[in-house]
């Protein structure tokens, strides 16, 4: 959870502190939702990564089973999908442009890791199964279907 954390609470605080915050009724309850939505999906994602996948989020101790259910189902990265609300409701919160430009270089940085890093190295430890997981589920929003 440190990353996570460090992501969604320690650099929007310093973000805040430097730049201030103007806090709006309507645009406060629509951050404090979209933060209560990141915050539960990363929770479940954290329990899921420790319960069925059998590990954690640290790279020294990574999952033994791919893990493909709650969230997963849905999004291959759904904790990325959650931070980013999260970022995107405290951005709302303290109607903070300093906040709209981390979400911006969160996004960046992990459309850049996740197929460059993080994917390679889920082929190597899942194999076939990875390969079908990722072919029929996107990244980080889910597929519209009508």
């Amino acid at each position: 959870m440190l990353l996570p954390g460090t992501v969604a609470i320690v650099i929007p605080a310093v973000v805040v502190w430097l730049g201030g915050a103007n806090i709006e009724p309507v645009t406060a309850v629509i951050g404090a939702l979209l933060i209560a939505i990141g915050l539960a999906l990363v929770a479940w994602t954290v329990r899921l990564f420790a319960g069925v996948g059998q590990g954690t989020l640290a790279p020294w101790d990574p999952t033994s089973t791919l893990v493909v259910c709650g969230p997963y189902r849905y999004v291959r990265n759904p904790m990325i999908t959650g931070v980013a609300t999260i970022l995107a409701g405290e951005a709302l919160l303290f109607r903070s442009w300093g906040l709209v430009v981390e979400i911006a270089i969160f996004v960046v940085v992990n459309a850049l890791y996740f197929p460059l890093v993080e994917e390679p190295g889920l082929r190597r430890r899942f194999g076939a199964e990875y390969e079908e997981y990722r072919a029929r589920v996107p990244r980080w929003l889910p597929r519209v279907r009508l």
